[in-house]
């Protein structure tokens, strides 16, 4: 007797993404940015002094020095998987650095806005599906353009084609190397512990190499 083999339709359900935000998603998306936007007030109040040596020795180079604020779109996206997580989380951080009393004030909350829609973008592209190194650099790049953009409108208006060019590659570089490698280290440290047992980010560890 011959038998036939029946596809099965398993393997391509979970080939697609959930996409639904579930209320452990909100829950740790939000402890996530809260946190984060404890760690933005403390980066800026040491800004200054860090950017200092390194805008004197090359203008518009401070940009990369604000890597760090660019965590919350990039680790946003790697950890929760969902569209509208880079830019929940980078702007519920910026939203708390301000309420904590940011030098920057509500623009903080513009700035956080742009720079996850950078991330977000990029997210987007691969269609939330690949969560690798080298997506995890090209979101921190996309939310190094954000914050360069905005930047340099708000706060740089009028500046001349070298700086504005050196502070674009200082930030595009400064959101790859440090927001994108941090946030991809974390979320790869945290799937070994099994923390993210009830995330696809904790699951699915193959996708972080």
């Amino acid at each position: 007797m011959q038998h036939t083999t029946v596809p099965s339709t398993q393997g391509q359900a979970r080939a697609v993404p959930d996409r639904r935000w579930r209320v452990v998603d909100i829950v740790v998306a939000s402890v996530v940015g809260v946190a984060l936007g404890v760690v933005f007030l403390v980066w800026g109040a040491a800004y200054e002094g860090l950017s200092a040596p390194v805008k004197a020795l090359l203008p518009g180079a401070q940009s990369f020095v604000e890597a760090p604020f660019l965590l919350g779109a990039v680790l946003g996206g790697l950890l929760i998987r969902k569209p509208g997580a880079a830019v929940y989380v980078e702007l519920l951080a910026a939203v708390v650095s301000a309420l904590l009393g940011s030098q920057w004030g509500l623009l903080t909350l513009v700035s956080g806005l742009v720079q996850g829609l950078g991330a977000e973008i990029v997210f987007a592209v691969f269609l939330y599906r690949v969560w690798r190194l080298p997506v995890a650099w090209l979101a921190g790049a996309g939310a190094g353009v954000g914050l360069a953009v905005f930047e340099l409108v708000v706060y740089y208006p009028g500046s001349g084609a070298l700086f504005a060019t050196v502070f674009v590659v200082g930030a595009v570089l400064g959101g790859a190397l440090i927001a994108g490698t941090l946030s991809w280290l974390a979320v790869r440290a945290l799937a070994r512990t099994g923390a993210l047992h009830r995330f696809a980010a904790g699951r699915d560890t193959t996708e972080l190499v």
